[in-house]
């Protein structure tokens, strides 16, 4: 880099979602997730069990720092001279505290990686939330934080995903194999908010779209034409439209369509957090057994040493002006030109009415 560049940005903080470390966290994490979502306590109670299951600890956070050692080690073999800091949005490490810290430090102006690849309010704009509201709480002289793009479809996303799915087929009984339904999951989102997250010349379904085409782009990697795209851990009010089919609920077509095996693929997820480890890991693999299909979940990519070398081109991308590197056909929707922050209303909220 050039010294203008060094100049430019003096930090990186990855950006997350946070989770409990210990059992007592459980209850207080789960508050400050679904805070202002109206979602019933005997849901909080039921999801806390989950947590249980696992001793009280997600495994977000310890996969989020690995992830920062292998982002540290690929900054410093290109020569990027900056320190990664590491901040939350819903447990501690806090962002508001991570930012203070990078405040005393000295740093001035950061970029942002979030561990979510997509547009949409969930996946973006809550980030550019996150941002605003640390800074706030530092104040006037806070750092400046300059979210890197959504990269749904980076080259080596799309490749460490691609070799997963091959692995996990290869965990299949050799006569099963060429008959497995390939089958990709992401988080669900009420449908209003799916349909409102884009810019409105665009349509909308800025989130679904985009899963839709990183599943479209593993599934043509591995060489696979005919695929299912469902979707998981729900988690707001019953009477409110969420994206589905379930997954869980799939798997009953699956096996009524008489395949002997699914292979699962928790595309919408950059490690395994909790969601994966319950949802996929324990719920559908017993429900699969239930049906007595074969089951084979693909591995997260946080861990393959592809992703953190994603996050270190991302960074020289932004740093160099350089243009996207993307497989997917769809415009980077929610973002500008260049690939920066996102457009305006390209993922605005929805206003729900009062008292729900």
């Amino acid at each position: 880099m050039n010294g203008q560049q060094d100049r430019e940005f003096d930090a990186l903080l990855v950006l997350s979602f946070g989770g409990p470390e210990k059992p007592d966290d459980v209850r207080p994490f789960l508050e400050n997730v679904t805070r202002g979502r109206g979602v019933p306590p005997e849901r909080l109670d039921a999801v806390a069990e989950h947590y249980m299951h696992f001793g009280g600890v997600s495994p977000i956070n310890a996969l989020n720092r690995d992830i920062i050692v292998g982002i540290e080690a690929e900054l410093r073999g290109a020569g990027i001279d900056l320190p990664v800091y590491f901040g939350n949005r819903n447990w501690h490490p806090m962002v508001e505290d991570t930012v203070a810290r990078m405040h005393d430090d000295g740093v001035r102006n950061a970029l942002v990686f979030p561990t979510s690849a997509w547009g949409g309010y969930s996946g973006c704009r809550q980030y550019h939330e996150d941002i605003s509201r640390a800074r706030e709480a530092v104040g006037g002289d806070a750092p400046t934080l300059a979210k890197l793009r959504q990269y749904y479809d980076h080259p080596l996303m799309v490749a460490a995903f691609a070799d997963a799915i091959r692995a996990a087929r290869e965990q299949l009984s050799e006569g099963v194999r060429e008959r497995a339904r390939l089958v990709f999951t992401a988080h669900s989102v009420p449908v209003a908010s799916d349909a409102a997250a884009g810019p409105p010349a665009a349509g909308g379904h800025l989130y679904s779209r985009q899963v839709a085409e990183a599943s479209r782009l593993c599934a043509e990697a591995v060489g696979v034409d005919d695929f299912d795209l469902v979707w998981q851990s729900r988690s707001g009010p019953p009477q409110v439209p969420w994206l589905d089919p379930d997954i869980c609920d799939h798997l009953d077509t699956v096996g009524a369509a008489g395949a002997p095996a699914a292979i699962v693929c928790p595309i919408g997820f950059v490690s395994d957090h909790l969601e994966v480890v319950w949802d996929l890991d324990t719920e559908a693999r017993a429900k699969a057994a239930e049906l007595g299909i074969e089951f084979a979940r693909v591995a997260t990519p946080g861990t393959d040493p592809r992703f953190a070398r994603m996050v270190r081109e991302l960074v020289q991308e932004r740093l160099a002006g350089d243009d996207p590197a993307r497989l997917g056909v769809e415009p980077l929707l929610g973002a500008t030109a260049d690939g920066r922050p996102c457009a305006v209303d390209c993922c605005a909220p929805v206003r729900r009415p009062a008292g729900n």
